[in-house]
């Protein structure tokens, strides 16, 4: 195991330099890591690391997520707050619209396999979007009109939204029908997030205001609740759950409005974490990407994924009337909301494993998805956002 861990951080960290270097984001060379030292190449990651590739994938985003609350200017979300709304659920329900309607014709699938499909590929990427937008947030590009703001409140509540859709559409191929409870648990279980969170975050303001404790304890205090809120969603067995990942978001935004200059160097602390969190994110995501189904997929599956990505950025587009946004801050919104990886990583492999008919086809567009839109994603945002948006000085 840690001759896999040196070899994750090491040739991760060269990769992603090197990548640098060339004016390539560097997820990309974290992701070429995982999928050379992964399972389908070199096959050298333990296997033990594998088997817990999805809790250290959640852990990244948990330290993530937690940076962006921190950092969230809320003031900047209130200005364009129906549009914020609108792109929790629009551009996703847009882009399965259009598998709908691509699925059938050019990939042979039933309208419920095509349904299957569009919620796997619906999800924007949380992994490559989130410390992006705190990126700029940082830098202050676009901070005034709301815009990362925006994109950030949206990506962490359209990763819900998407697998409760996957969730119902799968029971339905297992001929469990549709369940009423599921959508009606969408917005309850986002609210109950928020509310949850923002409660643990006011309560953690007045407990570091009374008890004087060192920052690095703070960061351990707050990823303890981080995971017991994870692990709590996980193993609710009731009709109607809560939305861990919105509530740990909001446990930063608690924070930062009631105890400002802690959450400040909280921020800090959770910014450094995140620069070996990334690695592990990008590489072990890496390692879930089957080099052998993309033979497989070809330009049909290419052309499925772009098309539905025109459907995702119409939806952003409809978001976004009404609002003083002007065309390049529209333009870039459209580009960031495109980035797949984190939910494709996780779900894209269940359709097979339960055995549906679209399993093999699934994975493979969604590994597709991954290594093209992850990539282009990133770059789209780091290369244009000094072009497009507007600095605050």
């Amino acid at each position: 195991m840690l001759l896999s861990i040196a070899l994750i951080l090491s040739l991760g960290m060269f990769l992603g330099w090197v990548c640098k270097k060339i004016k390539l984001p560097s997820l990309i060379g974290m992701l070429a890591t995982g999928i050379i030292l992964g399972p389908y190449v070199l096959d050298v990651v333990d296997v033990s690391i594998l088997n817990i590739s999805s809790e250290l994938r959640k852990i990244a985003l948990i330290i993530i997520l937690t940076r962006a609350g921190l950092g969230l200017d809320v003031s900047g979300l209130k200005k364009i707050g129906r549009s914020a709304f609108l792109m929790c659920f629009v551009p996703a329900s847009f882009e399965l619209i259009g598998m709908l309607l691509i699925g059938p014709k050019l990939l042979g699938l039933t309208l419920l396999e095509s349904a299957i499909m569009g919620s796997v590929l619906a999800a924007v990427s949380p992994a490559v979007v989130v410390p992006r937008m705190v990126k700029l947030m940082d830098e202050k590009y676009g901070t005034k009109e709301g815009i990362p703001q925006l994109i950030l409140a949206g990506a962490s509540v359209d990763d819900v939204y998407v697998i409760v859709l996957f969730t119902t559409f799968t029971g339905m191929m297992k001929g469990e029908g549709v369940s009423v409870i599921n959508f009606i648990n969408i917005p309850i279980s986002i609210i109950l997030g928020m509310a949850i969170g923002y409660g643990i975050g006011y309560l953690l303001a007045k407990y570091f205001e009374k008890v004087h404790m060192r920052d690095t304890v703070k960061v351990s205090v707050i990823l303890s609740i981080s995971f017991f809120l994870v692990v709590l969603e996980d193993n609710m067995k009731t009709p109607i759950t809560f939305a861990s990942l919105i509530a740990i978001m909001f446990i930063g935004i608690s924070l930062s409005r009631y105890r400002e200059n802690v959450a400040k160097r909280i921020s800090l602390k959770f910014g450094k974490m995140w620069v070996v969190a990334e690695v592990f994110l990008f590489v072990l995501v890496g390692c879930c990407v089957n080099i052998k189904y993309l033979g497989k997929v070809g330009i049909v599956a290419l052309a499925a994924i772009f098309l539905a990505l025109v459907f995702r950025m119409a939806g952003v587009f409809i978001c976004l009337m009404g609002t003083k946004l002007n065309k390049k801050e529209r333009l870039f919104t459209m580009m960031a909301y495109t980035p797949k990886a984190t939910v494709q990583a996780a779900i894209g492999g269940m359709p097979l494993a339960m055995g549906f008919a679209c399993g093999d086809m699934v994975l493979s567009v969604a590994v597709l998805a991954i290594v093209v839109t992850a990539p282009l994603g990133a770059f789209a945002i780091d290369s244009s956002y000094k072009k497009l948006l507007k600095h605050e000085n």
